[in-house]
């Protein structure tokens, strides 16, 4: 006897779930005489009726039963192993990579994931803090939150909010230089000291605003990270700018509310499409999404 194949199981449960070869046909794309043909020939095969031909319609016999048991264990066994290979495991469980940059994880997202540990504690977090897109692609990581301005199309997210950048002085150059903090004119020459960028920064908003406006003299040290631009600023070396989610939380320093360069960058959660069903990553999307939008008017420069 020939074995049978996954398609003998397909028939069958779709002719009992339908009662018609009609129906039955229209579920497996195929044409009525096909359906027709195929059950007379797996019943000749088994020498057993499967279904008995009633006026109300096609009714399975104990074989039938059997057979429509198997195939809806059948069918869970193959969901079930699509889910693993796709990463859509049942609960949010397993190691899950994180890559973003060291400033938006220190000063916007750290509190969350302990948050998020309380909530998910058999997913591990393996964070990449860099600087640098990494290919999620490549599965570098596994999920990102990063500033862009256009990701790349072969990753799908959310996109939270748009980073603000603003200026900030230290409470201290306040008060010891008095600086007319409406004047940007003024402001954006000498004897005002600001704070420049070197690279990779150069292209950042606030890069591109102190190009276009800040006399050159009048920059008195450049930096090349986030990071040490905020303790600059913080410390009082001169007027900086930085994206307020950052700026707004420095103890020490104020913003300077004339200066507001534009900005199109978007702070994004990403993935790549093949792990977006991974229930460890829908968990980290859809958190982190709901928890970065409750931060939309930090990020964009509104307020806390």
């Amino acid at each position: 006897m020939q074995p049978l194949a996954w398609d003998d199981f397909r028939l069958v449960r779709a002719i009992a779930d339908h009662r018609s070869l009609g129906g039955a046909a229209e579920a497996l794309g195929v044409n009525n005489s096909t359906v027709f043909r195929r059950l007379n020939s797996l019943e000749e095969h088994l020498g057993v009726r499967i279904f008995e031909r009633a006026r109300s319609g096609y009714l399975l016999t104990s074989a039938g039963e059997e057979m429509v048991t198997l195939a809806m264990r059948m069918a869970e066994s193959i969901l079930e192993f699509e889910r693993r290979i796709a990463g859509q495991d049942v609960r949010p469980s397993g190691e899950l990579r994180v890559t973003t940059t060291d400033t938006i994880f220190s000063h916007l997202v750290a509190p969350m994931f302990c948050a998020f540990r309380q909530r998910y504690p058999e997913i591990t977090l393996d964070f990449v803090i860099d600087n640098r897109a990494l290919n999620l692609s490549r599965r570098d990581a596994d999920v990102a939150i990063r500033a862009s301005v256009d990701p790349p199309q072969s990753l799908v997210g959310r996109r939270v909010g748009t980073i603000a950048w603003g200026a900030y002085i230290s409470k201290v150059a306040v008060a010891e230089t008095k600086p007319d903090l409406e004047n940007v004119t003024a402001l954006c020459a000498p004897p005002t000291r600001w704070v420049g960028l070197g690279d990779p920064l150069i292209g950042t908003a606030g890069g591109r605003w102190l190009a276009n406006n800040v006399v050159p003299e009048a920059i008195a040290v450049k930096v090349n990270a986030v990071a040490t631009l905020a303790s600059a600023i913080d410390a009082g070396l001169g007027i900086g700018l930085l994206p307020c989610f950052i700026g707004d939380q420095l103890e020490n320093a104020i913003r300077v509310p004339a200066i507001k360069p534009s900005s199109e960058t978007g702070m994004w959660v990403l993935t790549h499409p093949d792990l977006k069903k991974a229930a460890r990553v829908r968990a980290f999307l859809d958190f982190f999404g709901a928890e970065l939008a409750k931060k939309r008017k930090l990020i964009e420069g509104e307020g806390t």
